[in-house]
């Protein structure tokens, strides 16, 4: 069952992210044929409900990604982050 699609405005933003997480969030955007920004919108969206983002196979494929791109951090990781200087 398709729905129609809903309009939205979108800006232009300058977020700054870790960059081997940027490396694995492009990885899975490219690999499931979709923007970075339409990938964060899902992620936040399911974020705000409580639910889970991704298929079990999705977090296969991003375990994948992590090793390939070196990207050792966590969750319990996210508040000590500092940038590098």
């Amino acid at each position: 069952m398709s729905s129609a699609p809903i309009e939205v405005e979108r800006v232009q933003t300058g977020v700054r992210l870790e960059k081997r997480m940027l490396k694995v969030l492009k990885a899975i955007a490219e690999q499931k044929d979709m923007s970075l920004g339409d990938l964060l919108e899902g992620i936040v969206l399911h974020a705000f409900e409580g639910k889970a983002p991704f298929s079990p196979q999705t977090l296969k494929d991003i375990e994948q990604f992590r090793v390939l791109y070196g990207l050792t951090l966590r969750a319990q990781d996210s508040h000590q982050l500092r940038e590098r200087r």
